[in-house]
């Protein structure tokens, strides 16, 4: 069974992402077995910068055997993702062009996908019982604080501890609306 592997740059995305890509491979491939193994968690200012990446995939290569997939999901944050994901793409390449390497830039923030899929949220983790979506969810910069807006004072967002709980409850037709979720999907 072929494994997966990604790199991320939150501690909850930790948590996150292997379930993410598990619901995903399920819709898209019932059939098919996947084996997530537990991203590598890199500090994303690091490895945006020289040789930290090259590292970050060849560890990864290791950690997924010789025909293992790698994913390389880091946020935008003020960055264009039109112009980050490609170069850190030819970067991973140049560093393991012999594996199966897709880089996923959320724009802004990993949290801009539950933005997409919030009406799916809507009684989830103290958050009201109807959440409507922003118009355009990327063009928010604050993601994580219009989320944590939404949910009660004495129990605010906090991505350790609530974004595997979220990703098990966002609809995906809906997240699809973000262009870079839309990315993550096909």
């Amino acid at each position: 069974m072929r494994k997966t592997i990604a790199t991320v740059e939150g501690r909850g995305e930790r948590s996150a992402v292997p379930l993410l890509i598990r619901r995903i491979a399920a819709e898209v491939s019932p059939l098919a077995q996947f084996n997530v193994v537990a991203p590598i968690r890199v500090d994303r200012n690091k490895v945006t910068g020289p040789n930290e990446l090259e590292r970050i995939v060849r560890i990864a290569a290791r950690r997924s055997g010789p025909d293992g997939r790698i994913l390389i999901l880091l946020d935008a944050d003020k960055d264009c993702p039109a112009r980050l994901g490609p170069e850190l793409l030819r970067r991973t390449r140049a560093a393991r062009g012999d594996r199966q390497i897709r880089v996923v830039i959320p724009n802004a923030e990993f949290e801009s996908w539950f933005l997409a899929s919030a009406e799916s949220l809507g009684g989830r983790r103290g958050i009201g019982p109807t959440l409507d979506a922003p118009n355009d969810p990327e063009s928010i910069r604050d993601a994580m604080g219009w989320l944590a807006a939404r949910m009660p004072p004495s129990k605010p967002y906090r991505p350790a501890r609530d974004q595997a709980a979220l990703v098990s409850a966002m609809d995906f037709k809906a997240a699809r609306r973000a262009p870079s979720f839309d990315k993550l999907w096909r």
